[in-house]
């Protein structure tokens, strides 16, 4: 592919990769996937990501100085999700704005991100969104796209920095108390109960009334984006509450979910079959 424009001029310098093909299906993309590279060198993530022996790619680097670099244009379809799911769709690739975000992540020694990046990753951010239409619930981590396989960018990443400069959707995390929970191998009403509420707000589990290895995973996944004090793939009090009130964040603002209004759990998606290409640079 010939050198492109930039898509915004927070970026600071394109290196194109050739790793992208056309985008099915939406004109627009419609979701914002947040990775860290796990890489221990910046410069070299970005290589593997322009290298078309990795087929992989995303279309925004986010360096630890701030730096932002462009890879593909946003018009494309980049290869960072791999096989992956969210509200019921396999195709997120086609869907959505990858960005790596330069993190030598947990096989590393996982350090903060720094807030520079982090400050780069939120003008970035609300760049995309003055193109795009994004719905704060499609703005999430890889891991919670594809929660059996990968965990970046990790329970580190401050996604409440970031919904508070209106980029993504948060609660406050319920406190931690004392009570039942559920855990792997459990079955029963309750266990269907909390993958309908998983489900609805975009896991890609099924609902069968048993606690396994998928719904951990997911609950991982969720609680990593949401719960990060403690992730352990346990549905807590705290677990269940959060993802409560996250769910009446989503339909009905931040503001009555702070009041505690309820609702009633919703029905399942049915997700569809996996599909993708690619992974993210070694995340």
């Amino acid at each position: 592919m010939p050198p492109f424009s930039a898509d915004s001029s927070v970026v600071e310098r394109v290196e194109t990769s050739p790793n992208f093909d056309e985008r099915t299906g939406l004109a627009r993309p419609d979701m914002i996937v947040l990775h860290y590279t796990g890489m221990q060198f910046s410069q070299d993530a970005i290589m593997r990501l322009c290298d078309p022996k990795a087929r992989v790619s995303s279309h925004y680097v986010v360096v630890e100085n701030g730096s932002i670099v462009q890879l593909v244009p946003e018009v494309k379809r980049a290869w960072h999700a791999g096989v992956s799911s969210w509200g019921g769709d396999a195709d997120i690739n086609s869907r959505s704005i990858g960005i790596e975000i330069c993190n030598p992540g947990h096989e590393f020694g996982y350090p903060d991100f720094p807030a520079r990046q982090i400050a780069a990753v939120i003008t970035l951010c609300r760049s995309i969104l003055t193109r795009n239409i994004v719905r704060p619930e499609n703005i999430v981590a890889h891991s919670d796209v594809a929660p059996s396989r990968k965990q970046d960018p990790g329970e580190k990443f401050p996604w409440k920095r970031l919904a508070q400069s209106n980029i993504g959707l948060w609660v406050e995390p319920a406190p931690a108390t004392n009570g039942p929970v559920l855990k792997l191998d459990d079955t029963g009403d309750k266990v269907t109960d909390l993958q309908k509420a998983l489900t609805e707000y975009g896991y890609a589990i099924d609902t069968n009334g048993t606690y396994d290895a998928t719904t951990r995973d997911a609950v991982m996944a969720f609680q990593r984006h949401f719960r990060p004090a403690k992730v352990d793939g346990i549905t807590d009090v705290s677990t269940r509450e959060t993802l409560r009130k996250l769910l009446v964040a989503r339909e009905l603002g931040p503001l009555q979910a702070a009041a505690g209004a309820k609702r009633p759990a919703p029905a399942p998606r049915v997700p569809k079959p996996p599909a993708g290409k690619g992974e993210p640079a070694a995340s």
